[in-house]
Parts: structure tokens; C-alpha cells; sequence
């Protein structure tokens, strides 16, 4: 049994290193939507929707997996929720690289900040989930950050909630698809594709695009959006089968984390008092979701070793244990 902690404690290691390097690219993403002007966020999201298909393709085709395809195109219904997933993160990403692209980047941190509260409530509204009195105290305070920025900017945070509904609509949505992180965003893009491309003609008939008049350095820019894009997300599929959720639960807010400090230091963003205090609120409501998720999860393993060790101690106590048939035969 002890064989086996080596393998188990390198797998940990892997998916802990992978967790991390997806969020950190994650996070580190408004460095890189600015990078990309003079083109606008349309053109941006376009230009990612196309990339990120070819990028997908070629992954697939090195390891050969294809198998999933078939079976899929077998079942309008699940086709009908992957482009209604597609939707969603349309919608997400173009919210997104806007905000980036227009100096909201700690707005957008707020976003993927407040994200698990939405998704919360989402599971309550939704899925009738029930919630434990901690997790009813955290989207309590979460609603109360977004009043308190409501009422001093005299309008609500529509970037960030416009983040947090739309990315947990599309968790919703891919949760009940079931497909895997790459699968997900081979068939997701793969409906985004043609109405992308499409708006890309129409821009370069127009003599709107910057794809190519801008030199070979932007052109690769550009191209490198699908390769950024599915990158962390192998990263994630692989830490996802090595790693308990508590963990990837924690290790999700480095992206926000990231985000809001780069609005902070390199975008000088201003934070006024009335921001610090959402934030503020918004990070306590965090924190009474970690430390719920925290002391479950302790519970859950206490209780997982005493079924184990009650188990043990009945088979350790039963009659049939206590004799052996084959000796007494040879006897």
C-alpha cells in the first residue's frame, strides 16, 4: 500500500502545478487583450472564436481523439445546450476583453470574484439545492457588496455581474452537456466558427480589419489567441481528475486575484473607498464560502475513516476469520 504514496503524492504535485499555471494564465489575460489594438473587442472575440477552433483541431488530431464526435452528432438535444453554451461564453468573452480593453480590469476581477456566489444561487433558483448557513450568510453579504457599489456609483457593477451571470450560466449549462474541458471547446467553438469567420469577411470587405494591415507582428498576435485559450484549459482538464474540488475551489481565486492587481499596478485603476468596501465585502463572503467548504470536507474524510475503521473492526471480529477450513482440511 505504501507503493503507492509516491505515485499518488506526483500526481498531486502535477495537478497542483497545472491548477496553478491555468489561473496564472488566466489571470494574466489583461496583459494581453491591450496587446491587440488598434483592433476593436469585436474583431478580438472574433478573431479568438476562429483560433481557438484551429488551436482545438490540432490538439485533437496529435493525440487522436476524435472518438467523442460521433456519438454527439447522435444527440440533437445535447447539440442544442452546447451552442446555448456557446452563447454564454460569447457573450462572456466579449464583455470581458471590452471591460479589459476599456481600463475596467478590477471591475472584471470583481466579476470572476463574486462568480461563486452567483453560482450559488444559480443552484438554489435552479436546481433546488440547499444551502448550509454559512453559504446563506456568504450570498448575503456578496448581495450586500454589489448594493454598497450600487448606491455610491449610482449604478449597478453591470460589467462584473454581467461576468459572474454569464460564466455561471455556462458552468450550468456545461455541467448538464457533460463534456470534457477540451471537448467542450472543440464543439463550442466549432458552432462559433462560422458566424466569426463570417463577421471577419465582412470586416476585411469593409476595410475595417486590422488582421493584416498592421504588420505580421499583430497577425501573430492575433493567431496566438486560440493557442492562449486552450492552453489553460488542458492545464485545468488535468488538474480536474488529480485534484480534490476543494482545492481547485481555492486555487480558482488566483485569477481574480491576479486581475485585480494588475488593475491596481499596472493599469492604475482608481479605487475609491466605496470600491475597497465591495471588495471588501466581497472577500469576507469568500472567505465564509472557504472555510464552509474547508470544515465540510474534514467532515466528510472524519466520517469516510470511521466507516473504514468500523469496517475493518467487523471483519477483524467475524467467526469466519477466526478459523481457517483449508488448515483444518490439511490437518
Amino acid at each position: 500500500m505504501t507503493s503507492n504514496l509516491p505515485s499518488e503524492r506526483s500526481e498531486t504535485r502535477t495537478g497542483l502545478i497545472c491548477s496553478i499555471a491555468a489561473y496564472t494564465i488566466w489571470g494574466l489575460f489583461p496583459l494581453y487583450w491591450p496587446l491587440l489594438k488598434p483592433a476593436g473587442a469585436a474583431e478580438i472575440l472574433a478573431q479568438r472564436m476562429v483560433w481557438s477552433l484551429v488551436a482545438v483541431v490540432v490538439v485533437l488530431a496529435v493525440t487522436r481523439h476524435w472518438g467523442w464526435i460521433r456519438p454527439l452528432l447522435r444527440q440533437p438535444k445535447r447539440i442544442g445546450m452546447i451552442a446555448l453554451g456557446a452563447v454564454f461564453i460569447s457573450v462572456n468573452w466579449a464583455v470581458y476583453i471590452w471591460g479589459v480593453n476599456s481600463g475596467h480590469v478590477v471591475e472584471t476581477s470583481m466579476g470572476y470574484f463574486i462568480n461563486p456566489l452567483v453560482s450559488i444561487a444559480f443552484g438554489v433558483l435552479i436546481l433546488r439545492e440547499r444551502l448550509r448557513t454559512a453559504q446563506w450568510v456568504a450570498v448575503g453579504v456578496g448581495a450586500a457588496a454589489v448594493v454598497v457599489m450600487t448606491v455610491a456609483y449610482g449604478k449597478p457593477p453591470w460589467i462584473s455581474l454581467a461576468l459572474a451571470a454569464t460564466f455561471s450560466s455556462y458552468s450550468l449549462v456545461k455541467k448538464r452537456v457533460g463534456l470534457g474541458g477540451l471537448e467542450s471547446l472543440a464543439a463550442e467553438t466549432a458552432v462559433q466558427f462560422l458566424p466569426a469567420l463570417g463577421f471577419l469577411v465582412f470586416l476585411g470587405a469593409q476595410g475595417h480589419s486590422t488582421f493584416t494591415g498592421h504588420g505580421t507582428g499583430h497577425a501573430l498576435l492575433m493567431m496566438s489567441s486560440g493557442a492562449l485559450t486552450a492552453l489553460p484549459l488542458i492545464c485545468f482538464g488535468v488538474a480536474a481528475v488529480r485534484l480534490p474540488l476543494t482545492v481547485i475551489g481555492m486555487v480558482q481565486y488566483l485569477a481574480p486575484v491576479f486581475q485585480f492587481a494588475l488593475g491596481l499596478a499596472v493599469f492604475h485603476e482608481a479605487m475609491p473607498a466605496e470600491r475597497w468596501a465591495g471588495f471588501a465585502l466581497v472577500w469576507l463572503a469568500l472567505a465564509l464560502l472557504v472555510g464552509d467548504a474547508l470544515r465540510t470536507a474534514r467532515k466528510a474524510r472524519a466520517e469516510l475513516r470511521g466507516a473504514h475503521d468500523k469496517a475493518a473492526a467487523t471483519a477483524a471480529d467475524s467467526p469466519s476469520d477466526k478459523r481457517n477450513p483449508v488448515s483444518e482440511i490439511r490437518s
